[in-house]
């Protein structure tokens, strides 16, 4: 078990790791050695998250979420698996730590009355302005 915050732990079956070539720094270890990882997690099967941080995490992965619910990070920016694997996982983890957090609601507030008087204050004289722009015909 992986923990990711206090009250979440992710199994390690739960992670899916591949390796594929990079492209990018390396030279000629690059065509040679599949380095980079494709880390693929079950979002919306997964035991381990609670329903709600499923389904923020779903919606924090954006495009990195397939079709069946799955988050898959690819990982290539070092030239080694290891820090390519942590790289995938650490970034892995600090999404779920993002939607871990519950979103406080927003509290509906009312404009106080001074604030709608001077809104109609500065109305009336927009319009004063306005008015006294209008060419008016000569009689």
């Amino acid at each position: 078990m992986i923990r990711v915050t206090d009250h979440i732990e992710i199994d390690e079956a739960e992670l899916e790791e591949s390796f594929v070539r990079a492209g990018g720094p390396g030279g000629q270890n690059v065509n040679k050695v599949a380095t980079a990882v494709q880390l693929r997690f079950d979002a919306r099967g997964s035991r381990s998250l609670p329903n709600d941080v499923a389904i923020r995490l779903m919606r924090i992965a954006g495009a990195r979420l397939t079709t069946e619910g799955v988050v898959v990070i690819t990982a290539q920016r070092f030239r080694t698996q290891e820090r390519n694997r942590a790289d995938a996982r650490e970034r892995l983890f600090e999404m779920i730590r993002e939607a871990a957090v519950r979103p406080t609601p927003r509290v509906k507030t009312r404009p106080t009355l001074a604030s709608k008087k001077r809104r109609v204050e500065a109305k009336k004289r927009r319009s004063t302005v306005k008015s006294l722009r209008q060419g008016r015909p000569e009689e």
